[in-house]
């Protein structure tokens, strides 16, 4: 596949009603898309009080969230992505799943824990690894891991020709970091971000910052949303641009001279 049309889904989550927000984010992924990312935690909200907030409401990989994925993916065509809270054993983590049309999945847990996530969620232990999915190579990151470049570069390293982002952002950086992180990558990223606020804890009210939106590797986004509204950012990739060859005689990876770069 030369093309792919993908989107980033824009949600406004309740707090504590998984089903009901899996509905509504499913409900603006628009027909005919290839790949459809929703945000992080897009089934419960963000903000758990406590471990045991957070226990009650994680569910396995292979739970109701996964299965209702597969239904719509097998009814659309569209490979989706989306954040969920997982429970495995006794270890709760904040994590992706990408669930393809044949219902074959593929997950990830987020690495790079944001503030009050490291008090409930286990950092994540599957590394950044890379799938095959939608006629291309996908690699899954979540929200804060935006902000380490090692992250993204460990994908484009392994072979993803695309990101799926899933966030629940409320710094301001991300959308214009996320277009950096694609030009020195050489690939594309969907980042789905969500819209309102939460504030279930007195005092840490968080205001979502919405915009999200799909990059490519020149530079600019190509589709992006407002701050506010709920919807989707669609954009059609020609998966061609993913390509590091900058000029006949640079190529991003064989140019690359590690035994320059300083060490940990």
């Amino acid at each position: 596949m030369s093309e792919l049309r993908v989107a980033a889904i824009q949600t406004s989550p309740v707090f504590g009603e998984p089903a009901g927000n899996l509905e509504a984010a499913l409900d603006l992924v628009p027909p005919g898309i290839d790949l459809a990312v929703l945000p992080e935690l897009c089934t419960t909200g963000y903000q758990f009080r406590d471990r045991r907030e957070l226990r009650d409401l994680a569910e396995p990989a292979d739970g109701p969230t996964s299965r209702r994925l597969a239904v719509r993916a097998a009814a659309t065509g569209a490979t989706l992505v989306a954040g969920f809270a997982e429970r495995d054993g006794d270890r709760l983590y904040n994590s992706s799943l990408l669930v393809r049309p044949d219902g074959t999945t593929a997950l990830y847990r987020k690495v790079h824990l944001f503030w009050d996530e490291k008090l409930v969620f286990a950092p994540g232990d599957l590394g950044f690894p890379v799938f095959a999915a939608c006629g291309t190579t996908v690699g899954m990151m979540i929200c804060f891991d935006w902000i380490f470049p090692e992250a993204a570069r460990t994908l484009a390293r392994r072979g993803a020709k695309l990101i799926a982002h899933p966030s629940n952002l409320v710094l301001p950086h991300c959308p214009d970091a996320m277009v950096t992180r694609c030009l020195e990558n050489r690939c594309f990223a969907v980042t789905a971000n969500r819209v309102g606020r939460e504030e279930r804890i007195a005092g840490r009210r968080l205001d979502f910052i919405g915009r999200s939106q799909v990059c490519g590797p020149r530079g600019a986004p190509l589709a992006r949303l407002g701050g506010d509204a709920v919807g989707a950012a669609v954009a059609r990739l020609d998966l061609a641009d993913a390509d590091p060859r900058l000029t006949p005689r640079n190529d991003l990876w064989e140019d690359r001279r590690p035994d320059q770069y300083a060490g940990d």
